[in-house]
């Protein structure tokens, strides 16, 4: 028997399909010489603090820096009450581990995801239980059969995937020693009142200086005023177009008098065009999605999107087997899946009204070995779903759009260019027209992308035309852009190298490869966070500071985690140690010794307030008696819960409670007064996965087999 440890559910239910394994048990599937079993995610987390150190378990200055000599891991917290261990990971890894230990068993076999985030939730796992045999490593960019039977048969010794181990563990142990000492530190020394600790993070901070340089660029902007001139020209058949007045290369000027006796100079008077350049232009379609360039294409063109958002959907289509592994960082394919990648080509072609116009070949633009790094770019699979929910569809076509147009036809335009000169010798500048005419819609079609270009009369050099009409407009210059998650993303994935505000997002070739801010796994968190922790805000598509975010980066005095090119050297390291070129102990030496010395200059700082909170007073109004054992319950910081919570009753309804917050609600007192002395209560306005609003009763009823409470939800007539 071979046990395969898979990384979710759906990923065991995938390789279960693929091997024709039918027979589900309580926490694995077995048959044909398999046990597949799976993870949820982190089974295992590192010790608090605490569990080291019983002292650790009370914040004072004196016990940090705190640095264990030997990390240890154990079962992840319950979420709701982080002392308890959580009872469903507790479980499986109870399944997990009799698995491995069985007799029968001779082989187990890691089908994690291949990265190091995936390496880590593996080998964590596989060390806590230590079963003492041979370790191998499924490595594969998707879940459909044929990969899994092909990757099943070419597995690795897991031993070969140290490397990826190392870098797994080493940012998660200089995360936690980062995050830990300098969290606890800065709140002590920062921070007034009880509530949220002032969050210090490794990638947290340099992102929040990214937005808070970008807004103190805006608010330090100074708008400048500058006048153009246009004037209408008309050919001899009466066709007009219009150029641009241009002086010394220079088409704004910031008086508008020199404008106003040009214009008095040119109108009703004949001109000739000097030069007409015609150029005939390629364009090439975007570079396949990785993920960064996923999330900013979704979150900048549909609205109510976020990069975590984007980043889940596209996690289940993966799961589902519709698309291949979403979170690289490369832009293009493996030279080795050019066979593959036809086939997948050929079966998403087939319906399509313009598919005589694919044509698959090797481009090198698609199959490029040096532009990939772990993982190929995103791809659809050959699966064709055949039902989605509208944001996996919308996720989905877009994977697929941009995979097509690979293999369409290169558009081609016809660019145009004017210069057409006054008779009139007094008159210096010249007046410069631009258009454009789509020869090749090509790759556009995919899509039906339109152009607003201008449309040029027929004319040729040496052609004389009249003024008919001038115009003089006055402009401002503008600040700026404040960033969105687009952008924002974009100087993540290249800490701000080589990157321009308005450059193409795929011009990126000589970025540094590693060399960035979180991973492409971990930015979308991390912006989704910093919104949580209360650093930034968003207005529309706008990312902003908040005003505790500008106090943290204008007070806060380890300026090294707000610098980019700090943390970008730091990622770099942990992406040469996936590689064997930096090793374990040399990072981890350095970041100790960085958190070490951090700790003591916060320690030796002048006493300010970063951050004041207030004490937020809640009524002891009781909501109804507790169902378990009679006592009151109350509304607290939390949640509504039994006022007997000291005497061990573990009654509540968390107000961030995630089967409410699937349908865009949150408990309240009216709720929880219904549901204490009616067992039941009428909930307006619940939002389903499509979006659509509806109502519903819902009942909170103890579990028969264990201490929790499941909701019930109920449609009467």
């Amino acid at each position: 028997m071979k046990v395969i440890l898979a990384e979710k559910p759906s990923v065991a239910k995938n390789i279960a399909d693929a091997l024709k394994i039918k027979e589900k048990k309580d926490g694995y599937f077995e048959g044909n010489g398999y046990l597949i079993t799976w993870a949820f995610g982190h089974l295992l987390q590192l010790y608090d603090a605490k569990d080291y150190d019983a002292k650790m378990a009370r914040w004072k200055m004196d016990h940090f820096p705190f640095i264990p000599t030997d990390f240890q891991y154990k079962v992840k917290s319950d979420p709701k009450n982080r002392d308890n261990a959580d009872y469903g990971a507790q479980k499986q890894l109870k399944t997990i581990a009799f698995l491995m230990k069985r007799k029968d068993v001779v082989q187990i076999i890691s089908a994690c995801d291949y990265d190091r985030e995936g390496q880590l939730i593996g080998d964590s796992i596989i060390n806590q239980i230590n079963p003492k045999k041979p370790v191998y490593r499924l490595l594969l960019n998707e879940w459909t059969p044929d990969e899994v039977l092909q990757g099943i048969k070419n597995r690795k010794s897991n031993q070969e995937m140290k490397p990826l181990q190392d870098a797994g563990m080493s940012r998660q142990w200089a995360d936690w020693v980062i995050g830990i000492n300098l969290t606890s530190v800065a709140t002590l020394k920062f921070q007034t009142g009880k509530g949220k600790a002032l969050n210090i993070g490794r990638v947290l901070l340099p992102t929040l200086k990214i937005i808070y340089d970008r807004d103190k660029e805006i608010k330090q902007f100074v708008p400048e005023d500058y006048f153009k001139l246009a004037a209408t020209f008309q050919t001899r058949d009466h066709q007009t177009y219009e150029g641009t007045y241009f002086q010394n290369k220079q088409e704004k000027f910031k008086t508008k008098d020199t404008l106003d006796s040009i214009k008095l100079a040119i109108d009703n008077k004949s001109a000739t065009i000097l030069e007409k350049q015609v150029e005939q232009k390629k364009e090439f379609p975007p570079f396949l999605f990785n993920l960064s360039n996923l999330q900013g294409y979704i979150t900048n063109k549909y609205k109510g999107w976020t990069s975590d958002k984007v980043l889940k959907v596209a996690q289940t289509l993966y799961e589902k087997k519709f698309i291949t592994y979403p979170r690289t960082a490369s832009t293009a394919l493996d030279e080795s899946i050019v066979g593959k990648t036809a086939k997948v080509l050929k079966v998403l072609s087939e319906d399509l009204p313009y598919k005589d116009e694919i044509v698959f070949k090797k481009l090198k633009r698609v199959f490029n070995n040096a532009k990939v790094e772990s993982h190929s770019a995103i791809i659809p699979t050959y699966v064709k779903p055949s039902r989605l929910t509208p944001d996996q569809e919308l996720v989905y076509n877009a994977i697929k759009n941009r995979f097509i147009m690979q293999f369409m036809p290169v558009a081609e335009n016809e660019e145009t260019v004017l210069v057409t000169k006054l008779d009139d010798q007094d008159v210096q500048g010249f007046f410069q027209t631009k258009g454009k005419v789509q020869l090749v819609e090509g790759w556009k079609k995919v899509e039906k992308m339109k152009t607003k270009d201008v449309i040029l009369p027929l004319v040729h050099k040496q052609d004389p035309v009249q003024v008919v009409d001038s115009k003089i407009s006055s402009h401002v210059t503008k600040p700026p852009k404040h960033h969105t998650e687009k952008t924002l993303l974009r100087v993540m994935e290249t800490c701000g190298k080589h990157l321009k505000q308005d450059e193409n997002e795929e011009d990126m070739d000589e970025i540094l490869a590693g060399f960035s801010i979180g991973t492409p796994a971990t930015r979308a968190e991390t912006i989704k966070k910093l919104k949580d922790i209360g650093y930034i805000t968003s207005q529309q598509k706008n990312l902003l500071c908040t005003e505790l975010g500008v106090k943290l980066v204008e007070t806060f005095p380890i300026t090294d985690l707000f610098d980019l090119e700090f943390t970008g050297r730091l990622e770099k390291s942990l992406f040469d140690m996936e590689k064997d070129q930096v090793t374990k102990d040399s990072f981890l030496s350095f970041i100790f010794h960085f958190t070490r010395t951090s700790v003591e200059k916060i320690k030796g700082e002048a006493d300010t307030v970063i951050n004041k909170v207030e004490s937020e007073s809640k009524s002891n109004e009781v909501l109804g008696k507790c169902p378990i054992c009679g006592g009151n319950v109350i509304e607290g910081y939390k949640g509504f819960g039994c006022s007997n919570w000291k005497s061990g009753c573990k009654f509540i309804i968390w107000k961030n409670d995630k089967f409410l917050a699937t349908m865009r609600k949150k408990p309240t007192k009216t709720m929880v007064k219904a549901l204490l002395s009616n067992k039941v209560a009428f909930v307006k306005g619940l939002t389903s996965k499509k979006g659509k609003k509806f109502n519903a009763y819902l009942r909170y009823e103890k579990n028969p087999d264990h201490a929790y409470f499941s909701w019930k939800m109920e449609f009467k007539k």
